[in-house]
């Protein structure tokens, strides 16, 4: 076999370099602000960070922002000349948090606090703070709050290179800050105030409060940009918030209560990170995360959209149409590629290109949310790029049939070639389906795919053998095992409830199950990204041991669509325990140690949360667990439940099939049961 040609960064078989090594003049990053333990609430373009107080002291990342400046950095109550005392802080919903603290008073004469304070703050930057009397006795206490802000873009903020604040001047009923480049900020309130000192931020009020009684005052964060430019001119103004996008009301319920809350919160979640194109507002798709990477559309909105299809496929076709105005065109080896970024791979390997993922993504997405009920029109419209995409993809692969990431000198990722092949499959299926020529071809290349796949990727050995990280020049593999892996089983979903066939076979399927439900593997939170026993794990790694959910719920679905039902339930248990620990919002990844009596998972401190996959990938765990494999073009849906029944009884209601409400039980003997579906939709074996 001919030796591939061997890139500048190619390292000896499973080396590792100690460190990873920077260009000349290359600055390191910045250390990012810790917002783990931080309530965030986000109604993209919209979003407020605030401590658990709920007191905005414009510390770290602290404040409302609105479409990445921020408005309000500094929020801060002092009832009777004092702070009150916090006791309370929650996330209310994924736009809202609340926060309850108290202030004695002259009249109290025990322990017990005569006044409570309720703080309720949205996204957009309103806030109600109600102020309620258990006081024997009238009281009258001044109210004072103390307001500021920089206007500082979100990235600066987040640098240490936020500027001093703003001069305030009284505006209306409240308060108003211009920067430099002429943007500005107010806050206006109601009711009034009854002073206001502009050179300190500071409005005042005299509040007077009979026994049992309550009083509120309401501020409203605006934002304003200077006549010209274009975007966004307040929280939740310009663009505005997406709205009528088809996410539907999916609830889930069973003997484990925890269900219901998971896919009640992942649901919110996803509706909260919906943003706007802001050249074709008709369309929407996810942001990655918050509150790091809330860009343009990524390969990681493609993921979460698929894995987001039982709530509706309008989520899908947005963002396929997002992505679609991105594909590179004209002649040349791009044509048909999905620009994107690199991003950090870890410590093994060179950075990957995201826009090599994504354009192997666009067949799969626009395949699977055919099968889910994509409108026709729609799937005609997209249909050209997917088939532009699979042209890319046979002249990125080199002569052994392999795609490199991220250029042609490789490395070849194992993950990549799982990404091809899917591609490969299900655009076969998409082009059959559609009148289109070529499906037999790709098929062809898919099958002649495994078996090179299977003789340059599986490495035999004593245990049984396990799978290359990725090779270099000369097929030399790095042999580090992780939570990538989990994507080998990801093959996809073809019609009559079949999924297509995979790069591994039987036997190797069968040890790659078992390997990922070793401890080395499933920390019992989830799926660690690098075995506990490879060199260089770090529980924090984020490709070296940290679990990342997206890696997780991959392997449960494969391991329970292969018939690995023991090693998917540990996982899906463990990551519903982990869920439960982060207030079922769960973050993007969060640390891979070891799980022991008593303990809850550890926050990444670069994690976003919310995040899309997170999210998404909380409704495609419960779909897998009751097994709803759709056919709406052939008019069918199956059900395939996880038959061990890992949380006893489960019914899923309200998420759709072929455009219409589908709802199915699960019994604590495993049997699946339909009880709402489209009329005409048939159940399939």
């Amino acid at each position: 076999m001919a030796s591939r040609p061997a890139p500048a960064h190619a390292l000896p078989a499973g080396q590792a370099p100690a460190t990873r090594l920077r260009a000349p003049g290359a600055v390191r990053p910045a250390e990012l602000p810790s917002v783990h333990d931080a309530l965030l609430c986000v109604a993209l373009p919209a979003l407020a960070v605030c401590p658990g107080h709920g007191q905005l002291t414009g510390q770290g990342l602290e404040g409302v922002y609105a479409s990445g400046r921020r408005l309000l950095a500094r929020c801060v109550l002092r009832v009777a000349g004092r702070e009150p005392l916090a006791l309370q802080g929650r996330q209310d919903a994924a736009d809202r948090a609340v926060f309850l603290s108290v202030v004695r008073t002259a009249g109290d004469t025990g322990p017990d606090p005569g006044l409570t304070v309720e703080r309720s703050r949205s996204a957009d930057g309103t806030e109600r703070i109600t102020l309620r009397s258990f006081a024997v006795r009238p009281l009258r206490l001044p109210v004072e709050i103390s307001l500021g802000t920089d206007l500082a873009d979100l990235g600066a903020v987040a640098a240490g290179r936020a500027s001093p604040e703003l001069v305030a001047s009284v505006h209306g009923t409240g308060m108003r800050w211009t920067a430099d480049d002429g943007r500005c900020a107010s806050v206006t309130t109601d009711p009034p105030p009854t002073d206001a000192l502009a050179a300190a931020g500071l409005l005042r009020w005299e509040v007077e409060l009979a026994p049992g009684s309550a009083r509120t005052i309401e501020l409203r964060v605006r934002g304003d940009r200077p006549h010209g430019l274009s975007g966004p001119s307040g929280a939740g103004a310009g663009t505005g918030r997406p709205g009528g996008v088809g996410i539907a009301e999916a609830r889930a319920e069973g003997d484990d209560p925890r269900v219901g809350e998971l896919l009640r919160v992942a649901v919110d979640d996803l509706r909260a990170l919906l943003q706007r194109d802001q050249e074709h507002p008709a369309d929407v798709h996810l942001a990655a995360g918050v509150p790091w990477r809330c860009g343009p559309v990524t390969a990681e909105a493609l993921w979460a959209a698929r894995m987001a299809l039982p709530l509706g496929t309008r989520l899908a076709v947005t963002t396929l149409r997002a992505m679609a105005r991105t594909q590179l065109d004209g002649p040349g080896p791009a044509s048909g590629r999905i620009p994107g970024p690199l991003r950090d791979a870890g410590p093994f390997l060179p950075p990957r290109c995201t826009g090599v993922e994504a354009t192997l993504a666009f067949p799969t997405v626009l395949a699977e949310a055919r099968r889910w009920g994509m409108p026709e029109q729609d799937l005609a419209e997209l249909l050209p790029v997917a088939e532009r995409c699979l042209h890319w993809l046979r002249a990125a692969a080199d002569p052994h049939g392999f795609v490199p990431d991220p250029g042609p000198a490789g490395p070849w990722r194992a993950e990549t070639q799982a990404h091809a092949h899917r591609a490969a499959v299900l655009g076969a299926d998409l082009l059959d389906a559609c009148g289109r020529p070529g499906g037999d071809a790709w098929r062809e290349w898919a099958r002649a795919l495994r078996e090179r796949f299977r003789a340059e990727f599986w490495i035999d050995d004593r245990s049984g053998g396990r799978p290359a990280l990725a090779t270099a020049p000369g097929g030399r593999p790095w042999t580090r095992l992780g939570g990538w892996a989990a994507h080998l089983l990801d093959t996809g979903l073809l019609g009559g409830g079949r999924y297509a066939p995979g790069l591994l076979d039987k036997s190797e399927t069968e040890q790659l199950a078992r390997l990922l439900g070793t401890p080395a593997l499933d920390s019992g939170w989830g799926l660690r990204s690098l075995g506990a026993k490879e060199p260089g794990n770090n529980p924090f790694g984020h490709r070296a041991g940290a679990v990342r959910v997206h890696e997780t719920v991959v392997a449960v679905a494969g391991l329970g669509a292969a018939g690995y039902e023991k090693e998917a339930a540990s996982l899906l248990k463990g990551t519903l325990d982990a869920a439960e620990a982060f207030g079922y919002r769960l973050p993007e990844m969060y640390a891979g140690s070891l799980r022991t009596a008593g303990a809850v998972p550890a926050p990444h401190p670069a994690a976003c949360r919310p995040a899309a996959v997170a999210a998404a990938g909380a409704v495609h765990l419960l779909t897998t667990l009751v097994g709803v494999r759709p056919d709406a073009p052939g008019g069918t849906v199956a059900l395939h439940p996880v038959r061990s029944a890992p949380l006893g009884t489960v019914r899923l209601s309200e998420i759709r099939v072929a455009g219409e409400p589908f709802s199915a039980r699960v019994s604590r003997l495993g049997l699946g049961m339909v009880e709402e579906a489209a009329d005409g939709l048939q159940l399939g074996v």
